[in-house]
């Protein structure tokens, strides 16, 4: 990790979530003004670093998140760090998919030499026990502390990794965990220069499938046939599933021939992927099945996204799936 400097000149991007929503007739929704509420709070702290505040467009409810606003996203951070001169960000997000956006931004900024930290809240600010501002307050004195570059999510007094870090709780003020997950692999270096923050990138499609007993062949084959370029399958344990099953395994192969990358994961909440330790797990591997190791499904999904949309050989997104790019697999 890169030093840690105490931030002077904080971004604020706002893309929405509940820490700023409002009533509306169907529920609560994502609402603009959120810039005037936050000065209100703020004002008179000496504590607080000068700051400044950008709206996102649209504003989201984070269960509308997309990886075509992760770009718009990516955009917004090289904007305000390479062109306006902010030494630090701060993204104000929806928790429903607040960890699967800072794991992808931790792949699509790789290289940024700025903290970005990633908060948010379980209630809205305003509302009675609100977790708003003191997330909100937290992450903005930890960038004035120093926050080493690099992403991280920021909450209830904690900074989390973002590529261990799953929200499982829908409700109270400790959402996010880190996972325990298996890892190990070794550390990509030099980095690759396509995958640079600086360099453009395009979106990718990638399905995700959970394994349950008695998947068969059909569901897989329906996800290679909707036009994916990536499929992360959710194993059993360390890496298995129905190995037995011989549609599938040619199913699998089939996905290689055509280019489609195939990630294992393990559904399990601790550990990881290691193909080889039973034959329904080399089997996978037989059938050109990549190993996950310990990635979450957020990690995972990130990484697919980044190595699917750089334009690298498929070669090198096969060999850089299972290294370590930004601690996914440390």
């Amino acid at each position: 990790m890169a030093t840690a400097h105490p931030a002077r000149n904080i971004m604020v991007l706002y893309t929405g979530g509940t820490i700023g929503m409002q009533a509306s007739a169907n529920g609560l929704a994502p609402a603009s003004g959120f810039e005037q509420r936050m000065r209100e709070q703020l004002a008179g702290r000496a504590d607080i670093p000068h700051w400044q505040f950008r709206e996102m467009q649209p504003l989201i409810d984070s269960a509308n998140m997309t990886p075509e606003y992760w770009q718009r996203l990516r955009a917004a951070v090289i904007e305000a760090v390479d062109a306006q001169g902010c030494d630090a960000v701060l993204i104000l997000h929806g928790t429903d998919t607040l960890a699967y956006s800072a794991a992808a931004m931790s792949f699509q900024l790789l290289g940024l030499q700025a903290p970005v930290l990633f908060t948010g809240s379980m209630l809205p600010a305003g509302v009675a026990d609100s977790d708003a501002w003191e997330n909100l307050v937290g992450a903005l004195l930890a960038l004035a502390q120093g926050v080493a570059a690099g992403v991280q999510l920021y909450f209830h007094g904690e900074l989390l990794e973002p590529n261990r870090t799953a929200k499982v709780r829908s409700f109270g003020r400790h959402p996010f965990v880190t996972l325990k997950r298996f890892g190990g692999a070794a550390n990509v270096q030099p980095l690759p220069s396509e995958l640079d923050y600086r360099q453009p990138k395009q979106t990718a499609t990638v399905a995700v499938l959970p394994l349950v007993p008695g998947f068969g062949a059909a569901l897989l084959q329906a996800a290679l046939d909707s036009g994916a370029q990536g499929l992360i399958l959710e194993c059993f344990g360390s890496g298995t599933g129905p190995a037995d099953n011989t549609d599938f395994l040619d199913a699998l192969a089939q996905a290689q021939a055509r280019g489609v990358v195939v990630l294992a994961i393990t559904q399990c909440h601790e550990g990881g992927v290691e193909l080889g330790v039973y034959e329904a797990g080399s089997r996978l591997r037989q059938a050109g099945v990549l190993s996950g190791g310990g990635m979450t499904r957020e990690a995972a999904f990130g990484k697919l996204q980044l190595l699917l949309g750089a334009g690298l050989p498929m070669a090198d997104i096969r060999r850089l799936i299972e290294l370590d790019l930004c601690g996914e697999l440390r």
